[in-house]
């Protein structure tokens, strides 16, 4: 096994530097001066170049050839770390070294583009922009495909198996319920919040509660950000939030969320630390566990109970009678723009109208000048209302400014996977309303953790979901779910 050791300690080099660039974006995101933008597209850029000169060198795919030699009787662990590294060679050597260099630099960049533009409510500040971004990801997908399907070749980055033929499928099945449920969902009465929550006292609360869902604050920490996000892996995992003083649900629930993810790369098995196994399989897997923590844990009626009475200690009274009425305020289905702030019943048509518009931008069949326009016009036929500004519509996400066209749909996958999760969850864990309602969700983190998250990139995504809640995925759990709860709650 002499050439898996060598090839092994390459990866943790490798594995380092790649923290050490997802610093970078994290300070970038929550602590870097503003003026120091273009300094940081080239420090980005020249970080980038040293690891796709890493992940291309020839010396490494004759390491990996002599090790996959070797490893032909071996462990399941070998054979899944070997899996990943030829994955990620072939990935790696069909893009050349100043394309990724050059879409490092960029995104780096239009990050503040983007910001600004978005504060500014200007489409048409960040579209020239978004139109280099978008270039140089078609010329990406063209090379990674190598003959194949381009936006397939993007999904793959985050999904690995996954096809949009499969997602056009799975959306189908998922349409016609959700739609039919957000109808009878829009007609009910839901009680909301009325009153000022200060910044500390949110962030004080925020923080009690990822600690209860068994985020370790002494391998992370808790900052702010304008589109929340949690970066890192192993004894180094960092989350962020954002406060508005007049709704707390978008500072407790967005910490939930990124808790989720926080703990997935905390609970993975410290053996596979810096390796390819040591991160989370997939960005489906991801989001599965950042959507249970906050949705079908953070937002059960058991677990609101406990969170009233928090929410009365911290904030006094702000506009909600009980326990009942805040459980309904918490779940409240209501029109708006905003995809982070989208309930449950909602949530997975945002993505489709995403997954639809950059699947035609990544073909040629939609331009960037006409982006914000089919926007306009695609949410008024999945919503039935305006978008009342670009900050609400074509501006409010970051992910094309970054580059992550094919990352949109893992959200709805987290939520198919969170549903099949989540019935094998209960089915185990009979008592688990009774541990809720007392402020103690660690125990459904625990159990993923022993189902899910100590595993890392152990086994392929389907697999490990299918393995770990004891059936083959389907949306079924998902929509039965949501049919159930909200059915209840809109009589």
């Amino acid at each position: 096994m002499a050439a898996h050791d060598d090839l092994m300690a390459r990866e943790r080099e490798s594995a380092a530097l790649a923290q050490v660039a997802g610093r970078l974006g994290w300070d970038q995101e929550t602590m870097m001066p503003r003026g120091a933008a273009d300094q940081r597209s080239d420090e980005m850029g020249a970080i980038q170049a040293v690891l796709h000169e890493r992940r291309t060198d020839p010396a490494r795919g004759y390491l990996l050839a002599e090790a996959e030699e070797e490893a032909e009787t071996e462990d399941a662990q070998t054979q899944a770390e070997l899996r990943l590294i030829r994955r990620d060679y072939e990935r790696a050597t069909r893009v050349p070294a100043r394309l990724a260099v050059a879409l490092a630099r960029l995104t780096s960049r239009a990050q503040g583009v983007w910001a600004e533009a978005r504060a500014a409510d200007d489409f048409a500040a960040f579209a020239p922009t978004l139109a280099e971004v978008l270039e140089l990801k078609r010329e990406e997908a063209a090379a990674v495909a190598d003959g194949g399907d381009a936006y397939d070749a993007l999904l793959d980055e985050y999904e690995p198996g996954m096809t949009a033929a499969a997602l056009d499928r799975l959306f189908a099945e998922m349409r016609p319920r959700l739609v039919a449920l957000r109808e009878a969902a829009l007609a009910a009465d839901w009680p909301q919040v009325s009153a000022h929550f200060p910044h500390e006292s949110q962030m004080r609360l925020a923080r009690e509660v990822a600690r209860r869902f068994g985020y370790d604050f002494t391998r992370g920490r808790l900052d702010l950000a304008v589109h929340p996000f949690s970066s890192g892996s192993g004894d180094d995992v960092r989350i962020t939030t954002r406060v508005s003083e007049s709704d707390p649900f978008n500072c407790l629930y967005s910490t939930i969320h990124e808790t989720g993810h926080a703990c997935y790369e905390q609970g993975i098995d410290p053996d596979y630390r810096l390796t390819p196994l040591g991160q989370g399989v997939s960005m489906g897997v991801h989001e599965s566990q950042s959507r249970i923590y906050e949705n079908q844990l953070g937002r059960s009626r058991a677990f609101c109970g406990w969170l009233y009475g928090r929410m009365v200690d911290a904030f006094g009274d702000f506009g909600i009678k009980d326990e009942a009425a805040f459980y309904r305020a918490v779940n409240r289905v209501h029109p708006g723009h905003i995809r982070t702030e989208a309930d449950e019943v909602q949530y997975n048509l945002h993505i489709m109208l995403r997954y639809d518009l950059e699947r035609a931008l990544i073909a040629g069949d939609l331009g960037v000048r006409d982006l914000e326009v089919a926007w306009s016009d695609r949410f008024v036929a999945d919503f039935g209302h305006d978008v009342g500004r670009a900050s609400e519509g074509v501006l409010q996400d970051v992910h094309w400014a970054v580059g992550l066209f094919g990352y949109f749909p893992t959200y709805s996958l987290g939520n198919v996977y969170a549903g099949c999760l989540h019935a094998a969850l209960r089915a185990d864990l009979p008592d688990l309303d009774a541990r809720l309602a007392v402020g103690e969700p660690a125990v459904a983190g625990e159990w993923l953790r022993e189902r899910v998250q100590r595993h890392g990139g152990l086994y392929l995504p389907a697999d490990l979901i299918a393995e770990a809640s004891g059936a083959p995925v389907s949306a079924a759990p998902l929509l039965d779910y949501l049919d159930t709860k909200f059915g209840a709650l809109v009589g």
